[in-house]
């Protein structure tokens, strides 16, 4: 697979730097509330939903029941995906985003005014998952909508960088959720467990406003507008090709860009899903330990985030995607021999290294990187769909495999470091199949991988505003 970038010339989009502004703190905020859902939901998951929700289980049979409720929102993220994909393709990336903000501020909102078992019996649990597959659908289209418009708006040597805000929304979420439950949680056990819990849902209605308010204006996406004008032109003289005959051209690159998706959101589910319950729960450590690590690790993520996103921007998406891959596979052994310890300074500094490192940066690496891998035309569709079912197929099954093979083989952490290095390397067999894509034309029609195939190394041009790799 040759790694050069596609040889198509670009300019920098017609956006002022205000509209540039407005389209990044939307995108900050929208994958904010989204993390801060995430977050919220798998600390309740791992202290809170199991007693109030499912109280006539074991504890292990209550957690693996949760994280089934919380795997739940992921059976509708791919259809959420699809659907809200097709309508950003076709009526915009913006119209979307302001659709799927909504419905994830009803979904957080509904979780936090839920009765629990002890008011309504099985209908509590009844209704968080209809909740979980409200904040699902709406979710599924989110993130790779925020990437899409803001990548879409970036100056060309800047959208590494750009599209690393989106996981610095991610890091901000999780800042708010852990910092928020830390202080919870130093309440009276019974007045937690009453009403205490329900407060950081509750909370995530105020985000959901102002982040409607700047979201509603926010500029369409230049790439989009121009893309809308072909498509107007072809329709206009029958040349419009349906979907699935573009998703079969797709097919290679929908594949590739499957395999760095798995291999990111993985360890995303893992590490703050499955590993937060699992160390309080079986190694039995406080969950402030837990909570303090995520914090440590946030709060050094706001600068490492940024950080690899210029790297990308200087020495591409690929090189910088394989490196962080290969230490998150290096380090995922004695992170589970460091957890073993049951040492809680030791603990909280192994969250706080994925939490700064692997996780949220191999999301920032990947925002621009799958934006630039496909075509104009499908763009959002296909990201939403690879995104979606890679959520499902990693993020979904990832924790529910690791709880299910720790309660199976009991006194071992091997299972948890086994899943998560298979999962990652999913992700580099992917970015090892995947063409740089540093400064490629937006607008091309075509997907990054075809245009390398049509392209001999001696014909590639550096891109408008570009430096060559190394």
């Amino acid at each position: 697979m040759s790694t050069t970038t596609p040889t198509t010339r670009t300019q920098d989009p017609d956006v002022t730097p205000t509209e540039l502004r407005r389209a990044a703190w939307s995108s900050w905020l929208g994958s904010s509330l989204e993390y801060m859902d995430f977050t919220l939901y798998t600390l309740a998951t791992a202290l809170v939903f199991g007693p109030l929700f499912f109280p006539n289980e074991t504890p292990a049979v209550a957690l693996i029941s949760s994280l089934g409720v919380y795997g739940s929102g992921f059976l509708v993220r791919p259809i959420g995906g699809y659907v809200f994909g097709r309508v950003g393709d076709k009526h915009g990336r913006r119209l979307v985003l302001i659709i799927t903000l909504t419905i994830m501020g009803i979904g957080t909102t509904g979780i936090g005014l839920l009765p629990t078992y002890a008011q309504i019996g099985v209908w509590a649990p009844a209704l968080l998952v209809l909740l979980r597959l409200v904040q699902g659908f709406g979710a599924g289209a989110e993130l790779a909508g925020a990437s899409v418009l803001l990548v879409e708006s970036s100056p060309v040597k800047k959208r590494g960088l750009f599209g690393a805000i989106v996981a610095m929304g991610t890091n901000s979420g999780v800042f708010l959720a852990t910092a928020l439950w830390s202080l919870l949680t130093l309440m009276p056990d019974e007045q937690f467990l009453s009403w205490g819990w329900r407060i950081p849902f509750l909370l995530s209605i105020v985000t959901t406003f102002v982040a409607l308010m700047i979201r509603t204006r926010v500029r369409e996406s230049p790439v989009f507008e121009e893309a809308k004008q072909r498509r107007e032109q072809q329709e206009a003289k029958r040349q419009q090709p349906s979907i699935w005959a573009e998703a079969a051209k797709s097919k290679k690159s929908f594949l590739i860009a499957l395999g760095i998706r798995m291999g990111e959101n993985a360890s995303v589910y893992l590490v703050k899903g499955f590993m937060v319950g699992w160390v309080v729960s079986t190694i039995g450590v406080d969950s402030s330990v837990v909570t303090t690590g995520l914090m440590i690790g946030t709060v050094i993520g706001f600068a490492t985030v940024p950080w690899v996103g210029t790297l990308t921007d200087r020495y591409g998406r690929r090189a910088v995607f394989i490196t962080i891959t290969l230490v998150q596979i290096g380090f995922a052994v004695p992170a589970m021999l460091l957890i073993e310890t049951g040492n809680p300074i030791v603990i909280a500094g192994v969250f706080a290294f994925f939490i700064a490192g692997p996780v949220p940066n191999l999301y920032g690496v990947e925002s621009s990187w799958l934006v630039e891998l496909f075509g104009s035309k499908h763009r959002y569709t296909f990201m939403t769909t690879i995104k979606e079912i890679g959520s499902t197929v990693s993020g979904g099954l990832a924790p529910v495999i690791a709880a299910s093979l720790v309660a199976a083989i009991t006194g071992t952490w091997w299972p948890v470091a086994l899943v998560l290095i298979l999962f990652a390397a999913c992700g580099l067999v992917g970015a090892l199949a995947a063409p740089e894509t540093r400064g490629r034309d937006l607008n091309s029609e075509i997907d990054a991988i075809d245009e390398v195939a049509a392209d001999s190394p001696s014909e590639v041009r550096e891109p408008v505003g570009e430096s060559r790799i190394g």
